[in-house]
């Protein structure tokens, strides 16, 4: 009897010892089985670094991206270029975090059914992109690196983002054998992973800074002679613009005037505000994060003030950003976070929705609508509005001096502000001379597309 019992206690803690393993394996599967099977290495949802299930279609249905069987892009080269560097390819060079990010609501994961996806249904991902626009861009820009994005300032949708180089991911090239040039960074997705010295362009910054701290900074006027001395040192200008108002210092993008307001703001002010209006700060959406900007404004010589005022100096800004921030000037002072994902789904379900960006606010509605009044100036006196039928564009353009004996960058930033066509936009053209010029035929193209994709 008491060896029987012997057994029996001994069966007992066995018992226990297996249901408290298995108790604790379910807790474990229930906590972590989604790194289980989400990790990039898994053979059910990665290829080569990249997500490798469910489809992908722009904002209107248009099919990007097959990946049930390894990678299956859109008929249109054009279209896969234009892409590329949202979607990766398939060697995995060009990574799509934003797919990766939402790799559980895509392959329809859950811990009763697994990948559920996997083995033929597919989960469909919405991005916020316009094929059409997409296109339009990278046809626009004609060979020249660089980039061209629009994203609604109400809503966040990012509307248009192309970047070049590119390259078709179903005929990628040997870029070991280019000894033009003309691939050199082509892996790199300009709009988010670059800084650009932003030239002229961030003069808007320095007028929003000046708008919210000079209470009379409308009164304010400008002597420009071609040049000013500070200290030892001189900043030229484009021309010799006389005395000058801060509208027409703006509009004329006049170099001396605009030193004399970024000394007269002073070091600690222009570095506070650039900061209280995000321009350096990372964007962060979808699982990207844009690169940050920099400034040297702090304890800096009166000169690299004045320079950074301009918009020159060690200023770096990402194009992302900035087309955000551009993008709170036209929304009444009020910054929409973008975003490339709208809509996820698998079969009749709806794994993933995208909400509206949580709203603040970087300057006073007045500073906001005084910024209005200036860039819009700017297209009507400057630039002309031939190139904008049916539009009504604010704007201000930029040459970025970038050294080492290169042509300048031409930057172009703005927004439309008609209430049916709330985009703002941001164009990097690398060495291409002149802001106006070099960007102006490229933006007239995007946005005349744009019309109909908003």
């Amino acid at each position: 009897m008491n060896r029987i019992m012997r057994r029996a206690r001994i069966l007992l803690v066995l018992v226990l010892v297996i249901a408290l393993g298995i108790s604790l394996f379910a807790a474990d599967y229930l906590i972590n089985a989604r790194d289980w099977v989400l990790f990039p290495g898994s053979p059910h949802l990665y290829n080569a670094g990249n997500l490798g299930c469910g489809i992908v279609t722009d904002r209107d249905g248009v099919l990007l991206m097959d990946m049930r069987d390894q990678r299956v892009y859109a008929d249109n080269d054009v279209l896969r270029q234009s892409t590329v560097h949202w979607l990766g390819d398939r060697k995995g060079h060009i990574s799509a975090p934003a797919l990766s990010n939402y790799a559980m609501q895509i392959a329809g994961f859950d811990v009763i059914n697994g990948v559920y996806t996997y083995g033929g249904t597919a989960g469909k991902a919405q991005v916020t992109l316009s094929a059409r626009v997409q296109m339009a861009a990278l046809n626009a820009m004609a060979g020249q690196k660089g980039t061209v994005a629009v994203f609604n300032y109400k809503t966040g949708e990012i509307i248009c983002a192309v970047t070049t180089p590119t390259f078709d991911p179903e005929s990628p090239p040997d870029i070991t054998q280019d000894t033009t040039g003309t691939l050199d960074g082509v892996y790199l997705n300009r709009f988010v992973q670059s800084v650009y010295i932003p030239g002229s362009i961030f003069k808007i910054a320095t007028t929003a800074a000046a708008l919210e701290a000079i209470p009379d900074a409308l009164e304010l006027r400008f002597q420009c002679e071609g040049s000013m001395q500070i200290g030892a040192d001189f900043v030229t200008c484009t021309g010799t613009h006389g005395d000058i108002s801060l509208k027409e210092a703006f509009a004329y993008s006049c170099n001396c005037a605009f030193a004399q307001l970024s000394l007269k703001l002073g070091d600690e002010t222009l570095d506070r505000y650039i900061r209280q209006f995000g321009i350096l700060e990372s964007i962060h959406f979808d699982g990207i994060a844009t690169a940050s900007g920099n400034v040297q404004i702090l304890n800096q010589a009166p000169v690299q003030v004045a320079w950074s005022g301009i918009g020159q100096h060690k200023d770096q800004v990402n194009a992302c950003a900035f087309m955000t921030f551009v993008g709170a000037i036209a929304n009444d002072g009020v910054v929409t976070n973008p975003y490339l994902v709208s809509k996820i789904t698998v079969g009749n379900s709806t794994t993933y929705k995208a909400d509206y960006p949580a709203d603040r606010r970087i300057m006073s509605s007045t500073t906001a609508a005084i910024l209005q009044e200036f860039m819009r100036n700017n297209v009507q006196t400057i630039y002309k509005d031939d190139y904008f039928p049916g539009l009504t564009i604010c704007a201000k353009s930029g040459t970025a001096e970038v050294g080492a004996g290169l042509l300048p960058n031409g930057t172009f930033a703005g927004f439309s502000s008609d209430p049916n066509v709330p985009l703002a936009f941001m164009i990097v053209v690398e060495s291409s001379s002149a802001g106006s010029s070099g960007c102006l035929p490229i933006l007239s193209e995007v946005l005349s597309a744009c019309k109909e994709a908003v």
